[in-house]
């Protein structure tokens, strides 16, 4: 008896340490498809196939969300100010922010939300959007990429949507390097740190 217990417990551990390591996997061969194209909040055409060679901090959000977006683009407007002064903002890192409610979120509220927020429009923190001519097609690319990370997010028919709670670290070819949580928990020093590593 004592040797099924041992038996089970080691096919428990392997299926267990299987289930981790496939996630992990998974995490760091996730990189954005190159056929993604949206629209920025100065409705302009962005392709992520001809994005700048440079790191990326990526947010998912949408402008009528009540707590954890604006507290998380508050942080990393904050978090900016910190690249900035090392002197690696727009040069060696850049922000997307990539709204999940492009029905709402036009240019022209991206551009209310930037100002809200004191997020200048240097073209080096860009905000993405649905081309309103387009709107079906490019809510299926917002949801393509924001599968490509895990990030999950649907609208109960209120307006204000369930979402994962993660941002994400990406290196210079759009691959994933790490998440951090959004919100109250979004630590900029841990993400400041975790950069300046990456860019050593």
């Amino acid at each position: 008896m004592k040797k099924i217990y041992i038996i089970c417990g080691v096919v428990v551990a392997i299926g267990i340490i299987a289930g981790i390591s496939f996630f992990i996997i998974r995490d760091q061969t996730s990189v954005i498809p190159e056929n993604i194209e949206l629209v920025t909040m100065n409705n302009e055409q962005y392709k992520f196939s001809e994005s700048e060679k440079k790191m990326k901090v990526v947010e998912f959000m949408y402008t009528n969300c009540p707590d954890i977006c604006p507290t998380t683009t508050l942080k990393m407007n904050m978090l900016k100010k910190d690249l900035q002064d090392a002197g690696v903002f727009g040069d060696k890192i850049q922000f997307l922010t990539i709204t999940i409610d492009p029905y709402r979120d036009t240019p022209e509220e991206l551009i209310k939300y930037m100002k809200n927020f004191e997020v200048e429009d240097d073209g080096n923190w860009i905000f993405l959007t649905g081309d309103q001519k387009n709107i079906k097609r490019d809510i299926k690319q917002i949801e393509e990429l924001a599968g490509t990370f895990q990030f999950q997010f649907r609208d109960p028919g209120d307006g204000f949507f369930i979402h994962s709670t993660f941002v994400y670290l990406l290196d210079e070819n759009n691959r994933f390097i790490k998440r951090f949580p959004m919100g109250e928990e979004f630590n900029r020093k841990e993400i400041f740190d975790k950069i300046m590593k990456k860019l050593d």
